[in-house]
């Protein structure tokens, strides 16, 4: 009986070293042959995203944080704050700075000494959405006009990059801004603006945004990416699979439902037709992504009241 368990055995091994051999040698192969069964290689379904979780106040030295985590990619973002004189032409406005990184530690494509060729092309898309969505109104990060303003510097971390990494980013960004908390600051003697800190400066100085302390985040920008392969649109691809399928295109959508961008980074030519399908399935995972935001919230909201 051991030897037939032991055969058994082996030759279960042998035959999972066969396919993952089959996997690297043929990748276009591979994914086809689960794509005819309507299957994905890690088991999805071609619609299905992966599993995403959300933790608000990752970073504690940060003014707002988030570590998001859609499958095995894991994005981190932080918000500092900085007081600035407003320029001339935008006297009641803050700005937001996008810096969008790549380490060697997150894939093995990235190499140390070079940045990342992805790096700068997704910085401009995260500020691109962020401006045009009408999430951020910049007026609100406005201290006294023409005199001083919050600046938000954003700066996201990809810890490890298996695909979709736009969705994810954009995902930990707004998660970010929910969890942003404005620190309190106040006028010195000589016109220059101070953050307060402590409960005796709260009473010591006069403040001058006791009552804003939060964004009012308008519609919020929920991102999708998909893999088009044939007749194949595959939800939220995978590292592999974006190695392999040249065509993508990724769809953002806001709160509301209404369409805030398309991108489409270079591959073959794309119907309307399938360009519909990927907007209701961004639909879909918007539902879903606002769900997942919320959950974390109140979440967070009950660990700060224990």
């Amino acid at each position: 009986m051991s030897a037939e368990t032991d055969e058994t055995a082996a030759g279960g091994l042998a035959g999972e070293m066969e396919v993952e051999a089959y996997r690297r040698l043929f990748p276009l192969a591979f994914l086809e042959r689960h794509l005819r069964e309507s299957v994905r290689p890690d088991a999805r379904r071609l619609a299905e995203a992966r599993p995403t979780t959300v933790a608000l106040g990752a970073v504690s030295s940060a003014h707002g944080s988030a570590l998001v985590r859609l499958g095995d990619t894991a994005m981190l973002a932080s918000i500092k704050l900085e007081v600035m004189s407003p320029p001339a032409e935008t006297p009641d406005q803050g700005s937001v700075a996008v810096e969008f990184h790549m380490p060697p530690i997150c894939s093995p494509l990235v190499r140390p000494g070079r940045p990342a060729e992805a790096a700068p092309v997704i910085s401009k898309a995260l500020e691109d959405v962020l401006m045009s969505s009408g999430m951020l109104n910049l007026k609100e990060l406005c201290l006294i006009s023409g005199k001083a303003s919050w600046v938000a510097y954003l700066d996201v971390y990809c810890l490890n990059a298996d695909g979709s990494l736009f969705d994810a980013a954009l995902i930990s960004v707004v998660a970010a801004f929910t969890h942003l908390e404005i620190p309190l600051v106040s006028v010195g003697d000589d016109g220059r603006v101070f953050t307060v800190g402590g409960n005796e400066g709260k009473t010591k100085y006069e403040l001058v945004n006791r009552e804003k302390r939060k964004l009012t985040l308008g519609d919020i920008p929920f991102p999708l990416t998909c893999a088009l392969h044939k007749d194949s649109i595959l939800a939220d691809p995978t590292a592999e699979e974006e190695s392999i399928i040249e065509t993508s295109v990724t769809v953002v959508l806001d709160s509301s439902g209404r369409l805030v961008s398309i991108q489409k980074p270079g591959g073959g030519v794309t119907s309307m037709a399938t360009i519909k399908a990927c907007i209701g399935l961004a639909k879909e995972r918007g539902q879903k992504l606002k769900e997942i935001l919320t959950d974390s919230v109140e979440a967070m909201e009950v660990d700060q009241a224990e």
